[in-house]
């Protein structure tokens, strides 16, 4: 393959993280910017965005030759603002005779810089990964990620990586599967993983309930199948994200359900976090009809979600684990495959009981504070200074104080998890009592109406 040379002002395909390719144009780097040692790349300003980042030269094409190819694999309202940003940019170029008047990584005319600040993106064998490594790290366990993982470093902390709910270049480059991948339920966490699926290339066919919630993923390119039947027939792989046991039974069991639709070798994944009963029982119907199944509920948020950022834990069959590899790069930061069915339903509900128990624990001590006369300020404050120190802890908290509380996790899905942990418990005669002891608390919230509202509402059972 004949090497490209590339220029300063040269328009390009540039490869970022687990992004698709995307529109950019060879700039000028800042000076005080060093170039990675030891790597041949080139810094790159990306239209439609705030960023610049060094790219490999070997992730990066000449913008003209490859326009019609990289437009036809990529999709997305914001891949079309950037598409539009570069014609624009070629109309007024041409309209200045060519003359191209840019102050991209200069300063202006009194000498000043921009202001912003470039990713710089490490690869794991990078010569100078070595400095940012921990001493203490262990060694990959035989819960060994799927993904392979970049190391991002932001030279400035006021310059975010692409864009706050796009923050999905973080496991290197996906190669979206050539599989035809169907999606069930756009609730909360569905909404996000299937726009991630979307974002990073991925031939995905939707299904909700409700309808209307499908309108947007089918104006990013999905395709809209009817019924779950439908999907699962005209899918490679389907997964399923819905509100609790009784919901993933029904979508498998239920009138024009995911059973009729299954086929030898067909492919069904359950992300929804349900009992591990429930689990092994629509594996052995998937199963009883020839298809392949896997459980892989997601530990996460909504915001984490749209993100791209979830931890999925995934549990069945290894082989429909592999081929869902480019999927779960995409939806998530990184995934473990826990061995046999039941499992990752097992890890996912001892996680949200303790996440919902530290939850309710939070909200008591707030309470506290203020029946204390003590500042509820100054304990987070406090708080976030120390040991306990969290995002989760940080954006509780204020949503609390603030009185915000639209969800991002549902307070009644995570009282419905310590429910389902206790059962667990009762099963393996293991003492739960704290988190029965939340559990309660969450009860009462429920009771004051707060079901549709975000787990941090658990703060309304301690002042009614």
């Amino acid at each position: 393959m004949a090497t490209v040379h590339l220029r300063i002002g040269d328009l390009v395909w540039g490869k970022l993280g687990r992004y698709p390719p995307w529109p950019g144009k060879v700039v000028s780097p800042p000076k005080d910017l060093k170039k990675p040692r030891g790597k041949k790349c080139h810094f790159v300003k990306f239209f439609g965005t705030e960023d610049h980042a060094w790219i490999k030269v070997e992730q990066l094409k000449p913008y003209h030759p490859h326009k019609e190819e990289m437009i036809k694999i990529n999709k997305g309202k914001r891949f079309q603002q950037a598409v539009d940003a570069v014609e624009d940019f070629l109309k007024k170029k041409e309209k200045q005779g060519g003359k191209e008047q840019s102050s991209e990584g200069k300063g202006d005319s009194k000498g000043k810089k921009t202001p912003t600040k470039p990713l710089k993106i490490l690869e794991e064998d990078d010569e100078d990964l070595s400095a940012l490594k921990d001493p203490s790290e262990k060694p990959a366990s035989s819960m060994e990620p799927i993904s392979k993982r970049l190391k991002i470093v932001e030279e400035d902390t006021r310059s975010p990586s692409i864009q706050a709910a796009d923050s999905t270049a973080i496991n290197g480059s996906i190669t979206p599967t050539d599989k035809r991948i169907g999606f069930l339920g756009l609730g909360l966490m569905g909404s996000g993983i299937v726009s991630n699926l979307l974002k990073m290339g991925h031939v995905v066919t939707v299904w909700n309930r409700t309808v209307e919630k499908c309108d947007l993923f089918i104006q990013e390119g999905a395709r809209l199948g009817r019924t779950p039947a439908e999907v699962v027939s005209m899918c490679d792989i389907t997964f399923s994200c819905v509100s609790d046991p009784k919901a993933a039974r029904d979508l498998v069991l239920g009138p024009s359900g995911v059973l009729q639709g299954i086929r030898p070798g067909k492919c069904y994944v359950e992300m929804s976090t349900v009992d591990p009963e429930t689990i092994t029982e629509l594996s052995q119907v998937i199963s009883s009809r020839g298809g392949r199944f896997l459980e892989a509920p997601v530990a996460g948020s909504q915001q984490v979600s749209n993100e791209g950022m979830l931890v999925i834990l995934a549990a069945g069959d290894r082989t429909v684990y592999e081929d869902c590899s480019s999927c779960f790069q995409a939806m998530g930061k990184t995934s473990f495959f826990l061995g046999e069915v039941g499992n990752a339903a097992r890890m996912m509900l001892i996680l949200n009981m303790v996440q919902g128990s530290f939850m309710a624990t939070i909200a008591e001590g707030l309470t506290l504070a203020q029946a204390t006369g003590q500042s509820q300020h100054t304990f987070l404050d406090i708080l976030s200074h120390g040991q306990m120190a969290s995002t989760f802890v940080d954006q509780k908290c204020q949503n609390i104080l603030q009185g915000n509380f639209k969800p991002d996790y549902y307070l009644k899905h995570i009282q419905k998890d310590l429910r389902l942990a206790i059962s667990m418990g009762d099963t393996a005669n293991h003492p739960t009592p704290m988190a029965a002891a939340a559990n309660e608390v969450y009860k009462r919230a429920k009771a004051l109406d707060q079901s549709d509202n975000d787990m941090s509402a658990v703060y309304r059972a301690y002042i009614h």
